[in-house]
């Protein structure tokens, strides 16, 4: 009887390693496949890759932590694994788990296209509808963008720094994290074409760049900007008052191509047909192009212009009033023969 016990546990001490023997050379427990059912999961900043295949195997999406390991070992683009939201599927080979991760397909985010020229206002809307953040929580965050490296001289006003550009956020994207993307994405613009120096090169401040770039960005078509630019600082050293109907629309929340008179006449700080120099703060924000045009106006002395087409966007300059109003006519006349083109 002894002799048959010892007999047996011989047998099952083999087979356990056998089974030892079939993991150590068929390698971690893994599924096949490309899985099954629909699953989110999120990787998050810092996170190392057993960390990940940890979050990957409590989801039933791999099958052990090891296995998950051992792929992104094979895989020589692992390094590359970006934090984020992802929808993968339940019981996933771990190479077919990471190359879905790594090709970026499965990445779950909001898409907001932030063209140039728009205003705070504006951008908070399309972030809401695109991302479903609350409006009171974009408008909190962009009360305090002051602490989330908005320049010293926006003076905690976020007009103009908001980067017009196309952004992802995670679904779990905050009000706060949106609103610092926008404004690391400015800081970063900035950097590149090298603003502060550049700006003070030519004796201006940056934010005074930023200023006249939006103006830019309402009242001409980008191939006219250089030209513009040089419009505002002709009349800036005149000196003269601009008299930008953008600049009034602005204070007056509205966006009118023709003000009455009436309107004209609203004193508000970005009424430029009443007050000198430029406006307080930007009227929008204005993307690299206006920018740059800011930065490198093109040489002329007009102190006119007036976009007489609004299909073609013709643009005609001079230094002469009674030249103005003669285009000025010219574009009244467009308006008449394209009723509610202008009003």
């Amino acid at each position: 009887m002894r002799k048959l016990v010892a007999i047996l546990l011989l047998i099952v001490a083999a087979g356990f390693g056998i089974q030892k023997a079939i993991v150590i050379f068929s390698g971690p427990p893994d599924y096949s496949g490309t899985g099954t059912t629909s699953v989110t999961i999120e990787v998050t900043e810092g996170q190392t890759l057993a960390a990940v295949g940890n979050t990957l195997k409590q989801a039933h999406v791999v099958k052990s932590v090891d296995s998950f390991i051992a792929a992104a070992q094979a895989n020589p683009d692992s390094g590359h694994l970006q934090p984020g939201v992802y929808q993968l599927k339940l019981h996933m080979s771990s190479a077919s788990a990471l190359a879905s991760i790594l090709n970026g397909q499965s990445r779950v985010s909001n898409k907001v296209v932030i063209p140039e020229g728009k205003r705070v206002t504006w951008i908070l809307n399309r972030i809401h509808q695109a991302t479903k953040l609350p409006l009171v929580d974009l408008q909190a965050s962009v009360d305090h963008a002051q602490s989330f490296g908005l320049p010293a001289y926006a003076h905690g006003n976020p007009e103009g720094f908001l980067f017009p550009a196309t952004y992802s956020f995670s679904p779990t994207a905050t009000s706060d994290d949106v609103i610092k993307a926008m404004i690391a994405k400015f800081n970063e613009q900035s950097a590149a074409i090298n603003l502060d120096n550049r700006a003070s090169a030519i004796g201006k401040t940056p934010y005074e760049i930023l200023k006249v770039a939006s103006l830019l960005q309402v009242e001409a078509h980008p191939r006219d900007f250089s030209k513009v630019a040089q419009v505002v600082y002709n009349r800036l050293n005149a000196p003269m008052r601009l008299q930008f109907d953008s600049t009034v629309n602005y204070g007056l929340k509205k966006s009118d191509v023709i003000l009455t008179t009436s309107q004209l006449a609203i004193d508000t700080p970005y009424n430029m047909y009443l007050h000198d120099g430029l406006p307080p703060t930007p009227i929008n924000n204005p993307g690299t192009a206006a920018i740059e045009a800011a930065l490198t106006p093109k040489a002329g002395n007009w102190l006119y212009f007036i976009t007489t087409n609004l299909d073609s966007q013709e643009t005609k300059f001079t230094d002469s009033y009674n030249t103005f109003l003669t285009y000025k006519n010219e574009f009244l006349a467009y308006c008449s023969a394209h009723q509610g083109k202008c009003y």
